[in-house]
């Protein structure tokens, strides 16, 4: 049977390391809650053929390309009627996940970050994601604040999960090999994550802080934040300085700064 060839414009590499495969599933085993599992761009079928033996019955996935869909269909049979040919950014998640599931998979970089903000809109449908990143990308997510790497991403990922780099993965792991290295990040969602704030409020803060990251917050938030309250030597931090429970309790003064002003 032909192979499909890896077609730049999906951003397709893909993956042809077993070892690779043993380990991500050894990851899914260790953590699986016994939930629906979605696997985004399954490509070629490198992950799949070993879902497939053990999770097949909770096993849906969804690929953007029509040859591969085709060749999925073709090689493995079982797949015929739980493969959905969307582009996955486009996809209402709501209309395929009814309860927790498992998101999975080897990512486009192209468009991982994107992929990650989805999920995060749907995490109540999603206690655990495991998914293969540009090592860049998956380092940045998981980063701390102090960190360089630390930024928007970051912190909104990490206001509702735990981030855990499992392993890094050659180039040589796929075809084409990639320009870069490649890591499995693990996203669990947090038990408890932290409550009472305004969420696009702490966007907002989020995203000015780190949209002039060499500035002071003083100078940074001054839209946001009346210049009597940026006095307060917090604001002399720059964004990548405060923890993602500091952002979290900003918001909760700002709004209610907001709320007795507008009393």
């Amino acid at each position: 049977m032909q192979r499909v060839q890896p077609n730049k414009s999906y951003g397709q590499h893909f993956l042809t390391d077993r070892s690779v495969v043993i380990r991500t599933l050894d990851v899914l085993n260790a953590h699986y809650p016994g939930h629906q599992i979605l696997e985004v761009g399954p490509g070629t079928g490198a992950l799949t053929a070993s879902l497939l033996s053990k999770y097949e019955s909770v096993l849906q996935c969804v690929e953007v390309d029509e040859r591969c869909v085709e060749y999925l269909e073709r090689q493995y049979p079982s797949l015929k009627e739980k493969i959905i040919q969307e582009d996955f950014l486009r996809l209402d998640l709501a209309s395929v996940v009814q309860e927790d599931a498992v998101l999975l998979g080897n990512f486009p970089y192209n468009i991982s970050s994107q992929i990650v903000f989805k999920l995060l809109v749907y995490k109540h449908l999603f206690p655990l994601m495991i998914g293969m990143f540009q090592k860049e990308v998956a380092h940045r997510i998981a980063a701390s604040h102090g960190n360089k790497e630390y930024g928007i991403l970051s912190v909104l990922t990490q206001l509702y999960y735990d981030a855990e780099i499992c392993f890094d993965i050659p180039p040589e792991a796929f075809n084409p090999p990639p320009k870069v290295m490649s890591s499995v990040l693990m996203l669990r969602r947090k038990s408890t994550p932290s409550k009472g704030f305004d969420e696009k409020l702490l966007i907002q803060l989020v995203k000015a802080g780190f949209n002039q990251r060499r500035k002071m917050l003083r100078n940074a938030l001054s839209g946001i934040i009346p210049s009597e309250r940026l006095q307060d030597p917090f604001f002399q931090r720059r964004a990548e300085q405060v923890s993602v429970e500091e952002f979290v309790q900003l918001a909760r003064d700002v709004q209610q700064w907001k709320e007795e002003h507008s009393a």
